[in-house]
């Protein structure tokens, strides 16, 4: 029995000393096809290497902005096997999670909560946040090593809050069993339960619900608009220069609750190696092709359809529920996309069709009372935000008969 438990310590080691752990200040020092390698076969787009990289070197997500890059890697040899997008933050803005109840907490307790160590594609609030591992290497051992490293990074550094924002749901479970602590959140997504057309999705409404959006749709017309998609190499340099002013004039009529993260050359560099996952929406005056006077801008992947910026340069009779939902959903359609994550935010979405969804940030907290306050109380939090959801899908008006969202 001594022989057996010796010889499985030795495999424990030399299965632990066959990777090699190392921090990247600049994912731009990563080859992206290494990379991409790892964030391809995952659903989500927000963690492939031109998103990440055009945040950092558009300069929108810097050390001055209060991000500090600092991704974990893992090596084999010369083979990049697993990473994590991570940043050093001296706030919480740009997270949209809100954590600020913890803040305050530990404020009360004389305990510094920043600065923190923040795993997330930054200023995406879409779900689907892990760490990237290599098909065919040992996921549950990776994690638990690089997680070991990150620990080690932040006690050595007086770091006492982690957290993994937006995470996948199918991450949970191995997090979990790691310590973590799970904290639910509120979102929204529509779901294509198997529509031809975009009259299949009127039709999943109830009458009055779906006259109204007859009504919303033809507000275009009466205002001589009309939305035209451009995808891949249909979009021009010219189009995100004026995706990004719509985008900056939307955050000028929020003031200080503004949530303007991303600088123009953010949108400009996505020209470059990013066309292939964006959708635009543009509306268009129908006596002027040249000009949009207003804009949507959602990433898409295989079956996935995300929203994420808009702004129009003028006050159009309900310009927003079409380029934001109805023509989106309209081109989902379309295009075979079985799921729509809007954004989160405003409760007309469910008057749209969206329903009420969780999604998770997961979080550990260094200083044992900290974490014992969390422990305590993240149940009952959980309860009443999923309490939440449910009172809005009872809100959303659909025909009788019509199946809700798994």
């Amino acid at each position: 029995m001594g022989h057996t438990g010796g010889q499985s310590e030795s495999m424990a080691e030399e299965k632990s000393t066959r990777y090699r752990l190392e921090w990247i200040r600049e994912i731009s020092r990563i080859p992206r096809e290494a990379w991409n390698a790892l964030a391809l076969p995952l659903e989500t787009p927000i963690l492939e290497w031109e998103w990440l990289n055009q945040m950092e070197a558009s300069e929108s997500m810097r050390p001055e902005t209060g991000w500090l890059p600092i991704h974990l890697t893992a090596w084999t040899g010369p083979q990049l096997v697993a990473a994590a997008p991570l940043y050093v933050k001296g706030h919480s803005e740009g997270e949209f999670v809100w954590d600020y109840i913890w803040a305050d907490v530990a404020g009360r307790l004389g305990i510094p909560y920043y600065p923190k160590m923040v795993g997330m594609s930054p200023a995406t609030p879409v779900s689907g946040y892990r760490f990237l591992v290599a098909p065919g290497e040992d996921e549950d051992h990776l994690t638990a090593l690089m997680v070991e490293a990150i620990d080690a990074l932040c006690r050595q550094n007086n770091i006492r809050v982690l957290s993994f924002n937006y995470v996948d749901p199918k991450w949970l479970d191995a997090m979990k069993s790691l310590g973590f602590v799970a904290w639910k959140h509120q979102s929204y997504v529509w779901e294509n339960p198997g529509f031809a057309s975009f009259e299949d999705y009127l039709w999943s409404f109830d009458k009055n619900q779906r006259r109204n959006i007859r009504r919303e749709r033809k507000k275009l017309s009466e205002q001589n608009l009309v939305i035209r998609p451009f995808t891949g190499e249909q979009i021009t340099a010219s189009h995100l220069e004026q995706m990004y002013r719509f985008y900056e004039q939307t955050n000028a009529q929020f003031g200080p609750w503004a949530a303007k993260y991303l600088n123009e050359e953010f949108f400009t560099g996505l020209y470059r190696n990013y066309r292939h996952r964006l959708l635009l929406l543009a509306a268009f005056d129908e006596q002027d092709d040249a000009d949009p006077v207003g804009m949507s801008f959602l990433l898409t992947k295989a079956e996935q359809l995300y929203g994420r910026y808009w702004g129009s340069n003028g006050r159009y009779d309900s310009l927003h529920f079409n380029a934001c939902y109805y023509s989106p959903i309209e081109w989902a359609i379309e295009n075979g996309v079985r799921r729509f994550d809007p954004g989160i935010g405003s409760t007309h979405k469910v008057r749209r069709g969206f329903q009420a969804t969780a999604n998770w940030s997961l979080h550990r907290f260094y200083d044992q009372n900290l974490a014992r306050i969390m422990a305590q109380h993240i149940g009952q939090i959980n309860r009443m935000e999923q309490e939440q959801i449910d009172t809005l899908n009872q809100t959303v008006p659909f025909a009788e008969g019509r199946p809700p969202v798994s």
